[in-house]
């Protein structure tokens, strides 16, 4: 059945650049998760066109490398410009097609933005080391040259902001992108492919055809892009499943990885907390885009001299959320992607409540006109102890409740777990803060103070360790990833003195 709003997807994807045949009479149907209805028939790449795409991407490689760092920078400028343009038409299209708040669809695109305009300045700064020889008359360097084509792979929670992550970056250090974007949300991958085809076409005649690729369909896609051996990089955001599949498979071909899989994030609540802002930090963090963020706050670890009254305001401000339409102003939960979602959160709550746990909340929302959509109210459930459910990650808005009796202990909680993204800790006391921040604290990629675990800006390297994968992508250093690394030494003497005194006369 059509959704409501399916004439909105089609005006939005022309209005953006799509060619209406792009997007109707294809073998994939696209749905809308605010009722559930069509909105789009995306048409699937033969799985036969992946590895001659990934050639042609290549040979793009080859020319754009020869392109000065700043003048690729241009590119991504203009794209800059574009998504600027079309932030509006953008934003309310990741709404439509993955079911996060307008707000938050603006703001993804706003990330993509703020990610160009960070690569722009990088674009002059790929700069690498002078080092001190040991030998008279030689001079050592560190340069950083492109690495080829980059395969990125991302999911339906960011469906554009991860893939912006990945190219401006790989752009701008002369890289090629093939692009899998998840097949629950393929209508913004056009869109964006279209974005940057307008800035391909501004920016001149030295944009290489093939430059940027995107592949439409299922995993198998994927998988052929992840085993090609012309592809040295695969940034892969996903399920810590689909990164064990993925890692082994790179790493048999001897290439990179940049991974970004699963989160069970948690937040320590101190007694010197300030808890009007702790509550505000915590119900955005567990409760924005339908706690399918893997950045989401999962487990709250509170003092227990403070247990009662923070789980008090908490439930209050759970019960007062509006849970609806998302493209509605004042809702701040939309509804979760699709039904599988919806039962793996209901699975979850049954064995939290078997195992003692006190539930509020998590109850399905009915939605008038929009009966197709999964709607649930957020739960938040008190826990004697940290269980086995609360350990997995449910990609759902559940957030878990534990007590603690000291610092050292409430740590111990936040690392007893498989995954390390993403944490914080609420406190107005710097030991507790600074510990939480040390070697012996938190062992997540990502540690808070005072702000909750999700909402990172695009300055600072983003991934995680342990089951997260490792990976970093974003801000700081991370374009290293998207480059390699050569040392060179000079001789610009008339002698050959070897390192480390080693004598060789013939």
């Amino acid at each position: 059945m059509a959704s409501a709003y399916a004439v909105a997807v089609h005006d939005l994807l022309v209005h953006l650049g799509v060619p209406e045949s792009a997007f109707t009479g294809g073998d994939i149907t696209v749905h809308s998760p605010i009722d559930g209805g069509t909105i789009g028939a995306v048409h699937a790449t033969p799985l036969a066109e992946v590895a001659p795409l990934i050639e042609r991407a290549h040979r793009a490689h080859l020319a754009w490398r020869q392109i000065p760092g700043p003048r690729r920078g241009e590119l991504v400028r203009l794209f800059g410009e574009e998504l600027r343009a079309h932030k509006a038409d953008l934003g309310r299209l990741v709404t439509l097609e993955n079911g996060k708040i307008l707000s938050e669809g603006l703001g993804e695109v706003q990330e993509m933005i703020d990610i160009c305009d960070f690569a722009v300045g990088l674009s002059r700064q790929l700069h690498g080391l002078t080092i001190a020889s040991e030998r008279p008359g030689h001079a050592m360097r560190e340069t950083w040259h492109p690495l080829g084509v980059v395969g990125v792979i991302s999911a339906f929670n960011f469906p554009v902001a991860v893939w912006a992550w990945n190219s401006a970056l790989a752009l701008v250090c002369g890289d090629a992108v093939v692009w899998k974007p998840s097949e629950i949300t393929p209508l913004t991958a056009l869109a964006c492919g279209a974005l940057l085809a307008k800035a391909a076409q501004r920016f001149g005649d030295d944009y290489p055809t093939d430059l940027s690729v995107l592949l439409i369909g299922a995993s198998a896609l994927g998988e052929a892009l992840v085993d090609h051996p012309q592809v040295p990089l695969i940034s892969a955001t996903g399920s810590t499943r689909m990164g064990r599949l993925v890692a082994p498979k790179v790493a048999a071909r001897l290439g990179r990885t940049i991974l970004e899989l699963g989160g069970n994030n948690a937040g320590i609540v101190c007694p010197s907390a300030d808890l009007d802002l702790a509550v505000r930090a915590i119900a955005f963090a567990a409760i924005g885009t339908a706690g399918q963020r893997c950045t989401t706050l999962r487990r709250v670890i509170v003092h227990e001299s403070i247990a009662a009254d923070l789980i008090g305001r908490l439930a209050a401000a759970y019960a007062s959320i509006r849970v609806g339409n998302p493209l509605e102003a004042g809702t701040l939960v939309g509804p979760l992607i699709h039904g599988a979602a919806q039962e793996a959160m209901e699975t979850a709550l049954a064995r939290a409540k078997a195992d003692g746990g006190i539930v509020h909340g998590g109850e399905r929302v009915m939605l008038p006109g929009s009966e197709g959509g999964c709607y649930v109210r957020p739960a938040l459930v008190e826990m004697p102890a940290q269980t086995a459910v609360v350990a997995e990650e449910t990609f759902a808005p559940i957030l878990y409740a534990v007590t603690y009796r000291s610092l050292e202990e409430a740590i111990a909680l936040q690392n007893a777990v498989p995954q390390g993204l993403s944490s914080s800790i609420f406190t107005n006391d710097l030991r507790e803060a600074e510990t939480f921040l040390s070697a012996a604290g938190s062992d997540c990629g990502i540690a808070n103070v005072n702000i909750g675990p999700s909402g990172a800006e695009i300055g600072g390297a983003f991934g995680g360790e342990k089951d997260t994968g490792g990976g970093r992508e974003s801000g700081s250093d991370a374009w290293k990833g998207y480059m390699r690394r050569a040392t060179n030494t000079v001789n610009y003497s008339g002698a050959l003195p070897l390192a480390q005194g080693v004598s060789f006369e013939l």
